[in-house]
């Protein structure tokens, strides 16, 4: 009996997450899919799956060893190498019930397939050369996208813009290299092309810190937009959480002190998805639960993107409490929207601060509508501020800075006389990392560890 190589084996999962819908899509992709799925499969037509042309859709039922219905189906169709990952494949639309879904796993595996592995589809599209590793990662960021604009990006990269740039990358020092080598074969002639190599590798440089100067900021578009509400003990912040968010998620009352942790939750909201964090009051305290809830606050105002920071117009503030604030103005003072609360009960209208301030009151809901305007345009002006075209994960931010600090390396090396043959070396070394980034020299581990990432179905 012939023992398959992993990668050609016949696999099978389900492609919708798991959940009541009214339809669910297994995929079997391999060698033996269309077999497989002609096996356990009877159409209206009484035609045979297997003997009908490629992209083509059929209705029918998969059917158990004994010809019993599992499901009344579709099967789609598709023979290699126009499939997704290059390997023939039909892909299943079903009733979306978690009992014919298995059965018709169970029927697949019993006929030949087994159960994919995390990303195994998209890993065998990579291996097929459908599409690079940079694509492969892009479907990824493109189903966990929590911002429009993040999902822009990763159709962008999906369709090949951040693997044409680092083409254009490879290229470059290809070209770098073929100088340098011809400048080494060249030396008794004193032909030197120190000055267009030199040019090529400080542009090359120039344009990798332009992607990765801005990644942190990238982080923003990708995971969405942390909002941290901060102020005193009983300013009323817990009540503006659960204004914005339009439920009760945090416990309200006239107890000071009442939320001692922080407290997250996220909602999607003109195409971005907005994490709002509820801390605890800052006051001086000799609980030491308290005290560490009022240091995680603090933590809170350094990671958050855009800080509320409420105070209580109902009463006059201390001197500890105007400290605070004019402290996290000073530091932040770019992230704040500062809001006074319990408007509805201000002892005076004055302004705090020397600040543009928004008044609100959580109890008649009055300015709830302006404070998510102004969170809105907080975000517009922060994404705008994001120059890059692309959206780098941590993996592709890393190698890109490994690679401009290599580059930074050669450029030192480019003071006569050069020492051709060293530099070729380390340009070489250069171009490795280049073949990192698009998969093509990638270790198996480093595969592993990226598609453990992905959902089962991809």
């Amino acid at each position: 009996m012939t023992v398959l190589a992993h990668d050609e084996q016949t696999i099978i999962a389900s492609c919708t997450p798991k959940g009541s819908g009214a339809i669910a899509l297994l995929r079997i992709s391999g060698p033996n899919a269309i077999e497989i799925a002609t096996s356990i499969s009877k159409l209206a037509s009484q035609k045979v799956l297997r003997e009908l042309p490629t992209h083509t859709i059929h209705f029918g039922y998969v059917i158990n060893p004994d010809d019993s219905h599992i499901d009344q189906v579709l099967f789609l169709l598709m023979h290699a190498p126009r499939t997704f990952t290059g390997q023939h494949t039909v892909e299943i639309t079903c009733h979306n019930n978690p009992f014919i879904i298995s059965d018709i796993i169970k029927a697949a595996i019993a006929a030949g397939a087994r159960i994919a592995e995390n990303g195994e589809f998209t890993r065998r599209a990579v291996i097929n050369n459908k599409i690079d590793l940079v694509q492969a990662e892009a479907i990824n960021e493109l189903i966990h996208a929590n911002t429009t604009v993040a999902l822009k990006q990763s159709m962008a990269q999906l369709e090949g813009s951040l693997s044409s740039w680092l083409t254009e990358l490879e290229e470059s020092l290809l070209n770098a290299l073929a100088l340098t080598e011809a400048s080494f074969e060249f030396l008794d002639d004193e032909i030197s092309f120190g000055p267009q190599i030199h040019e090529i590798i400080s542009a090359t440089r120039t344009k990798i810190k332009t992607i990765y100067k801005s990644f942190d900021q990238q982080q923003q578009i990708r995971n969405g937009i942390r909002i941290a509400i901060l102020g005193s003990v009983n300013a009323g912040k817990s009540s503006l959480f659960n204004a914005l968010l339009a439920k009760d998620r945090a416990i309200v009352t006239d107890i000071p002190g009442t939320t001692r942790d922080t407290i997250e939750a996220g909602l999607y909201k003109d195409g971005n998805y907005w994490t709002l964090i509820d801390t605890a009051g800052i006051r001086q305290s000799n609980d030491t639960i308290e005290n560490q809830g009022i240091e995680r606050s603090l933590k809170e105002a350094v990671l958050a993107d855009i800080i509320i920071l409420v105070f209580d117009a109902s009463r006059s503030l201390s001197k500890d409490e105007r400290a605070f604030y004019q402290s996290c103005i000073d530091k932040h003072k770019d992230k704040i929207i500062l809001v006074r609360n319990k408007a509805d009960e201000a002892l005076d209208n004055s302004s705090m601060f020397g600040q543009t301030c928004i008044d609100c009151s959580c109890k008649t809901k009055q300015n709830i509508d302006t404070i998510e305007k102004t969170i809105a345009a907080k975000i517009a002006a922060l994404f705008d501020t994001i120059n890059s075209p692309f959206l780098l994960n941590e993996r592709q931010a890393h190698l890109l800075r490994t690679l401009e600090q290599q580059l930074g390396c050669i450029e030192s090396m480019m003071h006569e006389p050069i020492q051709y043959e060293l530099l070729s070396t380390h340009i070489k070394d250069a171009l490795t990392l280049t073949l990192q980034l698009t998969g093509k020299t990638v270790s198996e581990q480093t595969m592993d560890r990226i598609f453990k990432q992905f959902c089962v179905g991809k």
